[in-house]
């Protein structure tokens, strides 16, 4: 028996006192009314209608039966807009992996216009190296990954990709740090702190191949998991690394320059598992791509360094005192006490 349908019925009838107008109600025949609430009645085990007089009155039971009626079938839309939201991926938990270079601001928007679109769904976000991501992804421990590609993974399905340009860290003292674009064939000589192979295979045969292709063979390549040793190692003259710019401006005393002709491009995107997608896999990869592509764009290039360093003292007059200045009251302007950066 369809108990909400037959419910639905005796809350109309409830409410009309007729059994003509619920039918008119309804859009239903009088007929199939009255027989969906006599068969609810012998569900029920009691008469909810009292029909002996000439006008329909609730008996006791069906007084009784009105505010549960309600509430069972609010339950049930209750239910249905669950599942609804389940199905389409903005109500539950969303296991996420990003790599552990990831931004802060990207992190904070991706998180933000997820919320935007689904206030329901809860991001479980994991620092991951793409092996580490895909590894999970194939005993589902994990939902989504955000990985390097290339990635060898037939059993996945593949969102877009963004296409991050990749520069050179190198210590400020550098003289390569004076130019504005760096070619890879400048690099000749240079050691090259790199991720370990095993965090992410096909991105790092890649990026050497194009390193060798344009003339940098690295004297010796370091290997370095963390972003925060990656740049010390960098800062102490133990070798350059080709990274994003927002790694690099982590260390004020790491100079960051673009490649000529920009021949490194990282390409990120999600992955999610072919068989019992999680729903709200798709929007997050679409949200990643398009997160991480608008981050990409050009940046301005800081001028190279003079020789006295990178700060340089700024004086500011204020306009009030512009007039004064000018009729000799100041010897000189006042001095602000901060400083600019390149």
């Amino acid at each position: 028996m369809d108990l909400t349908r037959h419910l639905r019925h005796f809350l109309v009838v409830a409410e009309e006192m007729h059994f003509g107008r619920a039918a008119e109600v309804l859009g239903i025949a009088q007929p199939p009314l009255s027989q969906s609430i006599q068969r609810l009645e012998r569900e029920l085990g009691v008469a909810l209608f009292d029909r002996s007089r000439r006008a329909v009155q609730l008996t006791t039971a069906g007084q009784l039966l009105i505010e549960e009626a309600r509430a069972l079938l609010a339950a049930e839309q209750r239910l249905r807009t669950v599942a609804r939201k389940a199905g389409d991926g903005s109500l539950g938990t969303l296991r996420a992996g990003v790599p552990p270079d990831t931004p802060a601001a990207v992190l904070h928007r991706l998180l933000r216009e997820l919320a935007e679109h689904a206030a329901g769904l809860t991001v479980d976000l994991h620092e991951l190296t793409t092996a580490e991501q895909l590894r999970l992804l194939a005993t589902a421990e994990l939902d989504v990954g955000l990985v390097e590609h290339p990635v060898d993974a037939p059993d996945l399905r593949y969102g877009p990709t963004a296409e991050l340009p990749l520069g050179v860290a190198l210590p400020r003292t550098s003289p390569l740090a004076r130019l504005h674009e760096v070619s890879l064939a400048d690099l000749a000589g240079h050691e090259l702190i790199l991720f370990p192979r095993a965090t992410a295979p096909g991105w790092h045969d890649a990026l050497l191949e194009v390193c060798h292709t344009h003339g940098f063979v690295p004297g010796l390549v370091r290997h370095a998991r963390n972003p925060e040793f990656l740049l010390g190692l960098v800062l102490s003259g133990n070798g350059v690394a080709l990274t994003r710019e927002a790694l690099a401006r982590r260390e004020p005393r790491v100079a960051w320059r673009p490649l000529v002709d920009k021949p490194l491009r990282l390409r990120v995107g999600a992955v999610w598992p072919d068989t019992s997608p999680h729903p709200a896999a798709p929007r997050f990869a679409q949200v990643a791509a398009e997160v991480l592509s608008e981050g990409a764009g050009p940046l301005p290039v800081p001028a190279p360094e003079t020789p006295t360093g990178p700060w340089s003292l700024v004086y500011t007059v204020h306009p009030a005192q512009q007039k004064r200045f000018a009729s000799g009251d100041f010897a000189k302007p006042p001095v602000s006490h901060g400083g600019t950066r390149e």
